[in-house]
């Protein structure tokens, strides 16, 4: 298939159905081989022992438990899905922008195409914070209380739904200036706009870090704010060099 087309308004309804229907292939495609090589690296280099690092000094030379003869096949079968998403992710971005930058002016694509690089450094940096500093920090604090009295006998499976659960969140969360640049790109959003809902963001934002992040409100919690925060300001500061450069696209046009 293609990879140049003519402008998005000028193609036929069909067409644009045909080449979304290769495009979703492509990415499926992309998926499943990404996952495939994904089960191999979690075996070869022991993906699942690098996430379970940070329990280790609180299993007091023990292990984590599973419970059925299935659960460590689909232990790395899952973890092999994810990783092989996350593998993938860069093809199915291009699959993404490839169907609709055709209808994107130049101006537009010259913010989104540097945007999407550097979602994935903010992505990596997220989840390296994640790991090095909020997952030992939130083991520390849950798995400190009642020793006396309790006896851990953790499970793999709740185990890694915690830490998958906090590695994303915190790689996704990490993405707001770039959903804010694309959307100020598209003229969705103005500085002005997001400078007066500045109030009403931190709400939003203490909202969302208190339901996903486990553990300690006051330092967990925080671990993600704090960031969530500078990068909102962060975004606004974006936001104002992209409509600056859109003020003067404008103008040279007119």
């Amino acid at each position: 298939m293609p990879l140049t087309h003519p402008r998005r308004d000028e193609m036929p309804f069909f067409d644009h159905l045909e080449e979304l229907r290769w495009r979703l292939i492509w990415s499926l495609l992309a998926v499943a081989v990404a996952t495939g090589a994904a089960f191999l690296l979690v075996m070869h280099y022991d993906v699942l022992g690098i996430l379970v690092d940070p329990i280790k000094p609180f299993l007091h030379g023990t292990k984590l438990k599973y419970l059925s003869p299935t659960d460590p096949f689909f232990i790395t079968l899952k973890l092999a899905i994810i990783v092989g998403l996350l593998m993938a992710f860069p093809v199915v971005a291009y699959q993404v922008w490839a169907f609709l930058s055709p209808a994107l002016t130049p101006s537009e694509r010259k913010v989104i195409i540097p945007s999407l690089y550097l979602g994935l450094g903010l992505f990596a940096m997220g989840v390296g914070m994640a790991y090095e500093i909020v997952l030992p920090m939130t083991l520390r604090f849950t798995m400190g209380f009642q020793t006396e009295s309790l006896e851990q006998s953790i499970v793999i499976d709740q185990y890694m739904d915690v830490v998958v659960r906090l590695l994303l969140s915190f790689g996704i969360v990490f993405e707001l200036p770039i959903v804010i640049l694309v959307l100020s790109a598209l003229g969705v959003v103005t500085p002005e706009f997001l400078a007066s809902k500045r109030r009403h963001a931190i709400v939003i934002i203490t909202i969302l870090c208190s339901v996903l992040t486990p553990g300690d409100v006051v330092t967990v919690t925080l671990m993600m704010m704090v960031p969530l925060i500078v990068l909102y300001e962060l975004s606004i500061v974006l936001s104002r060099m992209v409509s600056r450069k859109r003020l003067v696209a404008a103008g040279a046009e007119a």
